[in-house]
């Protein structure tokens, strides 16, 4: 029987303080980061989606940052694959692999056995549900995916009609939505894994997402997501990022300044609350409080135990 090869999987909700946190553990444990961010991957996205700067990233290897164009979609299987190449060549070379992220679903389909492609097909559904996007637009078909897989949609962009009628022709052929039928797969896990996840007192977290937004725009937030604006950019997976889709409301001439600024805090708030609630809901996860600033270095021990419990490792003293 071949061992599992091990892995760190760090996750949490935006704002928790994963990104110095990751590059501390990959230095003691000669880890390689692999982004578990959906939006990461596009490029000149950077101030909007938190992207670790060089400077930041102290030596340690980052993968999965900066692959796409903004325009290009970017599919829960596409990054299944890509994470799943990355764990290999890392482990390769003698180094752990650690993804770092807080995009639930896509972490999720990485480190379990899941399979995108089981459930059955209906070819003339499909081709029915082509015509009525020709007549009736692709809005239309995606308002009718809302209906009856809200979560589907929240994930899926209207633009991405193959992606849309495929949920509705899982539904059409099992009765189940596409995450339904992940739950019935009871996968387990690929790797020999340590999931780590960060939380904190919920109040202190909003505090840091509300001043971590006013420092994006001290950053140059509003200027990055202008420059998308007038590149005539819109209508795609990358602009649909919280962060952007609120000062493109701005930007068209909807709301004033300060309305999208509250709107972009918000939105970031009740993210993190969406976050903390899947991550408690589907994965085996080991949780360490982070509210007290003063006890970094302490929680740092003890997350450094429980990985070196949990996967049989030593780490660099």
């Amino acid at each position: 029987m071949n061992q599992k090869q091990k892995l760190i999987v760090l996750i949490g909700p935006t704002a928790v303080g994963k990104t110095k946190l990751s590059i501390e553990l990959a230095k003691k444990f000669n880890g390689e980061i692999i982004s578990g961010d959906s939006m990461q991957v596009y490029k000149g996205m950077d101030i909007g989606t938190a992207k670790v700067t060089n400077e930041e990233m102290e030596g340690i290897p980052h993968h999965l940052i900066d692959i796409k164009e903004p325009d290009e979609s970017f599919s829960t299987a596409e990054f299944q694959e890509l994470v799943r190449t990355k764990i290999d060549e890392i482990s390769s070379r003698g180094r752990i692999p650690m993804i770092v992220g807080g995009t639930g679903l896509y972490i999720q389909s990485v480190i379990y056995d899941y399979h995108f492609t089981d459930a059955p097909s209906d070819l003339s559904f499909r081709n029915m549900l082509e015509k009525e996007a020709e007549e009736h637009g692709q809005d239309y078909l995606h308002e009718r995916l809302r209906a009856v897989d809200p979560e589907s949609a929240s994930r899926i962009h209207p633009n991405n009609l193959r992606r849309v009628i495929r949920a509705l022709e899982i539904i059409h052929c099992t009765g189940k939505t596409a995450a339904e039928l992940q739950e019935k797969q009871s996968p387990e896990l690929l790797y020999d894994t340590a999931i780590i996840g960060l939380t904190m007192d919920r109040e202190l977290l909003y505090n840091r997402i509300n001043l971590r937004v006013d420092l994006m725009l001290e950053q140059g937030l509003l200027e990055e997501v202008k420059y998308f604006y007038d590149q005539g950019l819109k209508d795609c997976q990358s602009i649909q990022a919280i962060g952007y889709k609120e000062l493109y409301d701005y930007f068209a001439g909807k709301i004033d300044l300060e309305t999208a600024v509250e709107n972009l805090k918000q939105n970031s708030r009740r993210y993190a609350k969406r976050q903390l609630t899947w991550f408690r809901n589907k994965m085996n996860v080991e949780w360490f409080d982070m509210s007290v600033s003063n006890d970094a270095e302490k929680k740092f021990a003890e997350i450094s135990k429980f990985i070196e419990g949990k996967l049989e490792i030593r780490a660099n003293t």
